[in-house]
């Protein structure tokens, strides 16, 4: 027995060995470098590395009107220039920029889209099958990237990810200089970008669980999951400034910076506290997510099958297929319906639109960690997700309704909906996943964080794809049956929740009977539910 945890360790150290920019550091310094810089460094790249997953994913949503511009030609865009006061001026010089160079600089035949998707009936539609190329490749790769995730490196795992992503995403972008004009070549470059795109956020995810405590998990994973949001503003703020020298250059300045970042994760990423040298005490004293583990266990990485068992696993990842359907059709659509909807009477150019949708995520930083500290507080998952899905219900159907009123009603609306859109998405991808994967029943087990969270985020992808996908079809006839499917899924996601909000509210209902409940059972997912008996 000791001879085979031996060689277990042995395997495990080969396999994450400490990062050359970490050894060069710790020679130009004289010491080692110290757990609390370790943790402050890992959360720095893990945060960049997925906001630059994600400022490669908002391009295409900016890029889409300009590919297929037809729709809004056919709407008629009013001469007449209506803007709100000083504090958008930025949206004004966009438009301007835009008008000043809406020539072959941006597509093909004088600015009139780029073939194919302007010449098809159904342009819209091969958009939304672009995307679902994309969503259905990074759902199918991310089940593949948690197992491998518990086996390998991470910090290679992750690298070769991000390069790879960085140069498909590129290569998207090469279609314009190459002036490639066929729908599969467009179709297999999204493909192979979502495969790539798929190791990241099991890696990320993983290494941030080896290195942090739980006590404020909620609170600490929803203020770390704003580089989602981040990196979707960012992209669509890059995208856009980009507009103006040819749509090609929105896919390849992403694509290079991601290359970069994931180099710097290479050089710099320490996956876990044994990679530098330090001991299991000092990693228990400073409160690492991973409960202490038990020397007469073994740790085995846990079986696909295995992680689908442990008890919110198979609720909290359907229920986030529905949240992710949601968010991501407004991460992929977003720009485009805004360009095309008559907002105070008057529509946005392709650029401008590009720079407001960002409010949507801006109000998901917001709701991402008002979730993690509301779940925080009343130590309970599922209804502090649930409540959110619930809420965003009206007001769904509040920004359809009135959001093209004025200006202002887009942008507060717009907040607000991203705000309780992204709140469970940010919750349930970051501090559930994290909770389930080190849950009681694993027995202390380390390794299965990386899978329980490609089980949760993946499942959550396929409906990432859905989403988006329908849309394109369904835009082409009426917005108001989108926004009606975005709604129904909503209620179907806090649906899903159901029997898991009972059992917390029933939990917390006889802690107040009694001082020590037996809420271990009940609370697959809150924090006290984590401890070890």
């Amino acid at each position: 027995m000791g001879s085979s945890s031996g060689h277990q360790r042995s395997k495990t150290r080969s396999r994450n060995r400490k990062p050359l920019g970490i050894q060069l550091l710790e020679r130009v310094r004289g010491s080692p470098i110290s757990f609390r810089s370790c943790q402050a460094l890992v959360l720095v790249l893990t945060f960049l590395s997925y906001a630059s997953y994600h400022a490669t994913r908002k391009t295409t949503s900016v890029v889409k009107s300009v590919l297929d511009p037809k729709t809004k030609t056919n709407l008629g865009t009013s001469s007449a220039h209506y803007w709100p006061p000083s504090h958008l001026f930025y949206l004004h010089n966009l438009k301007d920029a835009d008008n000043s160079s809406a020539g072959g600089s941006l597509s093909s035949g004088g600015g009139g889209g780029w073939v194919p998707f302007n010449e098809a009936e159904d342009g819209t539609a091969l958009l939304g099958e672009i995307d679902l190329a994309f969503l259905g490749a990074y759902a199918a790769g991310m089940f593949f990237a948690g197992h491998l995730g518990d086996r390998v490196d991470l910090r290679v795992l992750l690298t070769v990810g991000m390069v790879g992503t960085g140069l498909f995403t590129a290569a998207f972008g090469a279609g314009y200089w190459l002036d490639v004009h066929s729908f599969y070549y467009f179709l297999a470059v999204q493909m192979v970008a979502g495969l790539f795109q798929s190791s990241g956020w099991p890696s990320v995810v993983a290494v941030v669980g080896n290195w942090f405590g739980k006590s404020k998990r909620g609170l600490i994973m929803g203020v770390w999951n704003a580089h989602t949001s981040v990196g979707n503003i960012s992209g669509s703020l890059v995208a856009a400034a980009m507009l103006r020298y040819g749509w090609c250059w929105s896919f390849v300045v992403p694509g290079v910076v991601i290359a970069l970042v994931g180099l710097a994760v290479f050089l710099l990423l320490p996956v876990a506290p044994d990679v530098i040298g330090v001991q299991e005490d000092l990693c228990l004293k400073d409160a690492p997510l991973l409960e202490r583990r038990r020397a007469d266990v073994e740790e085995k990485a846990v079986g696909f099958i295995e992680a689908w068992r442990i008890p919110g696993v198979a609720p909290f990842a359907l229920c986030l297929f529905f949240c992710k359907l949601v968010a991501y059709t407004f991460l992929y659509w977003l720009p485009f319906y805004i360009s095309h909807t008559a907002i105070g009477g008057e529509y946005l150019s392709d650029s401008a639109a590009g720079v407001l949708s960002t409010l949507f995520d801006v109000g998901g930083v917001v709701g991402g960690i008002l979730a993690g500290h509301i779940s925080d507080h009343l130590d309970a998952r599922a209804l502090t997700a649930a409540s959110f899905t619930f809420s965003a219900i009206p007001t769904l159907f509040f920004y359809r309704v009135y959001g093209n009123v004025s200006l202002a009603w887009n942008i507060a609306l717009m907040f607000v909906t991203g705000m309780l859109v992204n709140g469970p998405y940010a919750l349930i991808t970051t501090a559930v996943s994290a909770d389930l994967g080190t849950h009681s029943s694993l027995n202390g087990n380390s390794r299965a964080l990386a899978t329980v969270t490609a089980i949760i985020d993946g499942t959550g992808s396929i409906g990432a794809a859905v989403g988006p996908l329908l849309t394109g079809y369904i835009s082409a006839r009426s917005w108001s049956a989108v926004f009606t499917m975005l709604m129904a899924s909503a209620l179907v996601a806090g649906l899903l929740l159901s029997r898991l909000v009972a059992a917390e509210v029933v939990a917390k209902m006889e802690s107040r009977r009694t001082p020590a409940p037996a809420a271990s059972d009940l609370l697959p997912v809150s924090s006290s539910s984590m401890d070890e008996p």
